[in-house]
């Protein structure tokens, strides 16, 4: 199982700490899968610089997709914007 470090904005830090946020929305540039572990350190894009905190969560899903192969005309898309919803 891999370690993967991965920057993360303080708006949305602690949501995903104290576990009300359940999901991340990333660019495809990593090798990550279920059973790995995600280390999120919080950055400020303000300063530029990390804050000292962090937290780890277990993946326990990865869906990858390609924007080509979404269900709605692109047109929708760039109007609307995606939602991601998390379920429990």
């Amino acid at each position: 199982m891999a370690v993967i470090e991965k920057k993360i904005w303080p708006e949305y830090f602690d949501d995903v700490a104290s576990g009300k946020k359940k999901f991340e929305l990333r660019l495809n540039d990593i090798e990550i899968k279920e059973g790995d572990t995600l280390v999120l350190l919080e950055w400020d894009p303000k300063t530029k610089q990390y804050t000292g905190r962090k937290t780890e969560k277990r993946v326990t899903y990865v869906l990858t997709f390609k924007t080509d192969k979404l269900f709605w005309p692109e047109k929708e898309i760039k109007e609307k914007g995606l939602q991601i919803i998390s379920l429990e």
